[in-house]
């Protein structure tokens, strides 16, 4: 992995599990790919290559290659772990969005989006205008620009 390349919060360290190594790792990503064995993971002491992961409850178990005892793994306790982005070209991610212009179907600049918000509904698209907008209403996304259908109205809200 490149320093130069921007790198994305996939998950964090939690205590050790047992003597032989192994840490509780909870996952900020739905992509259980970022686990396999041989994974290459950044964190602020280095890089850790993942030897082996299962599930635990609502985490993943995960021994770390180098990683022997308790006390190794104990060292790890807190880590944030980051990764490269995923390259794949039929999907959105949310970290493409961010800094992206929102543009109406009839040309008209809406803003810039700040963040994206889970919604149970359908996520939302915030605006330093303060504006939301469901993803729902996004038609397209290219070149930093997303085009957006929005119902009649909708930027006239909390305005």
């Amino acid at each position: 992995m490149s320093n130069a390349e921007e790198l994305l919060e996939i998950g964090n360290i939690g205590r050790a599990h047992g003597t032989n190594g192994e840490v509780v790792v909870r996952l900020v990503t739905n992509r259980l790919e970022r686990l396999d064995p041989g994974s290459r993971l950044s964190t602020e002491l280095g890089e850790l290559v993942v030897g082996a992961t299962r599930p635990h409850q609502d985490r993943w178990l995960v021994r770390f290659e180098g990683v022997r005892n308790r006390t190794e793994a104990e060292k790890l306790r807190g880590l944030v772990l980051s990764a490269s982005p995923l390259a794949e070209p039929d999907v959105l991610w949310v970290h493409e969005l961010i800094g992206s212009t929102v543009r109406e179907l009839d040309g008209t600049d809406r803003g810039r989006v700040q963040a994206v918000v889970a919604n149970p509904a359908s996520d939302l698209l915030e605006l330093d205008t303060g504006h939301l907008i469901p993803l729902t209403f996004v038609t397209n996304f290219e070149a930093e620009v997303v085009t957006v259908d929005a119902p009649d109205g909708l930027f006239d809200l909390g305005s």
